[in-house]
């Protein structure tokens, strides 16, 4: 017999869009949102000349200048307010949750509860504030030295760079944060997203000129695309991919009634962290290339070579970025899914893993299969963010075909798509009740 659950779920469809006023709400607000951010990205910084910046970017873009400017959207190359985007915000989260198992008063205030969370967030907040003012000041002292960018070089260029590209990173950050509360989907992962699918169409422009100029192969572009329907299809199935624990629940007598036992299993996903690893690597990739800024033009000859080393394809950021990954993998993993909470809650509703003595032996047995599954997961992304370096190192292919971002778009879409669902799910119980009240009242 079927039940309820599962006749909602069998004919949900998008066609219940039109009554949920609320989720209609929420996608507006979010599209609002996301246009705010682009239109954002187009306006220049003041006291730049935008022509001779992009002749000098153009010279640069296939090294890490190319991957900055497409996690922010197109905004390095117009060096628009935007143009930092919300990598400050992604590396202070990182450095506080690292923090957070080192430190007895952070990690007191995430047992905390809501409160704790509140004053984590607001210490990423500050910390934001100071790498996104580092990352700006490196910024602007690389434009004055980058030749005739700037019109009237200085300090007072340098103060205003530092508080206009601070103060859109702000405001990106409290953007993400009003998409989270209020529209639909995570906000921080939507711009990224925004930024991606944006400049994906000059992406395949400019790959279809060099194909048309004889600098790509057809059989070469082909192959290119072929590639990416694959690794969207293997994102797709690695990303759905769940490793289920059976768990049984004895039987048990509620007044004069015993009632039988029931089985149930424990999802654990694949790639717990989901598109985490990778955006953290990249971030982490993009800090020294604010640092060589700093000395530029003043011959700081081992800051060229490590900014050299760390430049897309070479053998140095391949190693790096896929150590990044798998740390993160783990390290996000540990973070977001605790088993010895897990198996204490299964004890707590009498709950147990057949052949598995509740309590300490569940946890045991959790992580060690959550450990098994992560080590696939993160050989996984690092697979996948692998194919844009190998890409560019040999074939010469813009990078928006590769791995990295072709799993922030799948896993975005994928995950704003299921919340979607999870409002018009929750809309048509809604309209269930009401029509059984309607009935009951009625008979």
């Amino acid at each position: 017999m079927v039940s309820a659950a599962e006749q909602l779920a069998a004919n949900l469809n998008f066609s219940a869009l039109g009554k949920a006023e609320e989720l209609k709400k929420r996608i507006w607000f979010t599209l609002g949102a996301l246009l705010v951010y682009r239109l954002g990205t187009y306006i220049p910084l003041p006291g730049i000349d935008p022509t001779a910046w992009d002749q000098i970017f153009r010279t640069q873009a296939g090294g890490i200048l190319g991957m900055f400017n497409m996690f922010a959207g197109g905004g390095i190359q117009r060096m628009a307010i935007f143009a930092l985007n919300i990598m400050p915000y992604i590396s202070a989260s990182i450095i506080i949750q690292l923090m957070t198992t080192v430190s007895p008063t952070l990690e007191q205030l995430k047992k905390e509860g809501e409160q704790g969370r509140k004053m984590i967030n607001q210490y990423t907040r500050y910390l934001t504030v100071v790498l996104a003012a580092f990352q700006a000041f490196g910024i602007a002292v690389g434009l004055e030295g980058a030749g005739n960018v700037i019109s009237d070089p200085g300090w007072f260029f340098r103060i205003s760079a530092v508080l206009t590209l601070t103060g859109g990173t702000m405001f990106l950050m409290w953007l993400g944060e009003q998409i989270t509360s209020r529209g639909v989907g995570n906000g921080i992962s939507l711009i990224i997203f925004a930024g991606i699918v944006a400049e994906l169409p000059s992406a395949i422009a400019g790959t279809l000129e060099l194909g048309r100029q004889g600098a790509l192969s057809t059989a070469l572009i082909l192959g290119v695309i072929v590639m990416a329907v694959v690794v969207i299809a293997f994102i797709v199935y690695m990303e759905r991919a769940q490793r289920r624990l059976l768990i049984q629940y004895p039987k048990r007598q509620v007044g004069n009634q015993m009632f039988e036992g029931q089985s149930s299993h424990l999802p654990l996903k694949l790639n717990t962290s989901g598109v985490i690893p990778p955006i953290f690597a990249s971030s982490l990739l993009l800090l020294p290339a604010t640092v060589a800024n700093f000395n530029a033009g003043q011959g700081a000859n081992w800051l060229t070579t490590l900014t050299t080393q760390l430049s897309h394809g070479r053998p140095a950021f391949m190693i790096l970025y896929v150590a990044l990954i798998v740390f993160f993998a783990f390290f996000y993993t540990a973070i977001v899914f605790n088993p010895t909470e897990t198996a204490d809650n299964l004890k707590k509703h009498g709950g147990f893993i057949p052949g598995i003595r509740p309590g300490e032996r569940t946890a045991e047995y959790i992580d060690y299969v959550l450990t098994r599954i992560t080590v696939v997961g993160a050989a996984y992304l690092s697979i996948v963010c692998l194919i844009p370096e190998i890409l560019i190192s040999y074939a010469a292919v813009p990078f928006y075909f590769g791995g990295t971002s072709l799993l922030i778009v799948v896993s975005v879409t994928m995950d704003t798509v299921a919340q979607i669902q999870g409002y018009l799910l929750a809309h048509q119980y809604e309209g269930l009740i009401k029509k059984s009240k309607l009935r009951g009242r009625r008979r």
